[in-house]
């Protein structure tokens, strides 16, 4: 469907060094910017973030230090893309959460007052989420068929409880790979694969202040344990350290650690690290 505008919307995507909205650099932005004509304006740029991308971000987006290296920065190109965004109302997808913060750093630290509060900031993510709800109620009427509230009381953990064991085996029951439409929407009846399948990430605490990493070799190539299974190794996902392997930061920087236990962490993150911490010094 046309878009109903009444200035231009600039629809866009940011690769980034990293997740971290305030530390972390731009180092592709994407966008294409619709008038309120139908006309179609499209550019891709590469950004040198002045910083090193850690392997996971190229490994996932294809973009290394030798793809940036001759790429202007984002202070060099903010005149250009003020000039270019001035105006407009902007689009993306979780961009209200994540890309317009990230793009606002970038232009204030290139001393630009890019003000957003006079644009239309929309959010196809949450359109999407608020549209095609993603709640019990909702997983029961498409897996099981039925309104739950025809079936349950509303907020009673007992009948929550009987209703995701219903939602679970109904999930089973549509992604049965023996009748599964879908090759690529199977899933077997086999609860470690259930359980690897619920990871949204490979975090090692539930905060996901650290996370699993493949170790490779110094070929790059991924290492394998007895198995067959990539060796996996806990690194740091945010802060000073981040991407670097935590055992390696608990030699380097002991008073890393003790820091850590005396900050806003939670008491999860805190017992994992003490875990890996002990694990070190067993191996003395």
């Amino acid at each position: 469907m046309k878009l109903n505008l009444k200035k231009p919307l600039v629809v866009f995507d940011l690769e980034t060094t990293g997740l971290d909205i305030v530390n972390d650099r731009i180092i592709q932005l994407s966008y294409i910017k619709v008038y309120p004509d139908g006309k179609e304006e499209r550019e891709s740029l590469f950004l040198n973030p002045e910083k090193p991308i850690p392997t996971t971000i190229s490994d996932l987006t294809g973009i290394t230090d030798e793809t940036v290296k001759d790429a202007p920065t984002f202070k060099e190109r903010s005149s250009y893309l003020n000039d270019k965004f001035k105006g407009c109302d902007f689009a993306g997808y979780n961009s209200n959460h994540f890309d317009l913060p990230v793009l606002a750093e970038e232009f204030f630290r290139a001393g630009i007052d890019f003000d957003f509060s006079k644009c239309r900031l929309i959010d196809a993510q949450t359109i999407f989420h608020k549209m095609e709800r993603r709640n019990l109620a909702a997983a029961y009427k498409f897996y099981c068929g039925r309104k739950m509230e025809d079936d349950f009381e509303a907020h009673r953990a007992d009948q929550d409880t009987e209703a995701t064991y219903c939602v679970l085996q109904g999930e089973l029951d549509k992604y049965n790979p023996a009748t599964a439409e879908e090759p690529d929407r199977a899933l077997p009846n086999d609860m470690d694969v259930l359980a690897e399948f619920s990871k949204l990430n490979d975090n090692v605490d539930f905060a996901g202040r650290i996370v699993w990493q493949d170790m490779k070799g110094k070929d790059g190539n991924v290492l394998l344990d007895r198995e067959g299974n990539p060796r996996k190794q806990e690194v740091f996902n945010f802060g000073k350290y981040k991407g670097w392997v935590v055992s390696d930061v608990l030699h380097r920087d002991p008073g890393y650690y003790s820091w850590m236990l005396t900050s806003e962490f939670t008491a999860d993150t805190k017992q994992v690290l003490t875990r890996i911490r002990l694990r070190e010094f067993n191996k003395k």
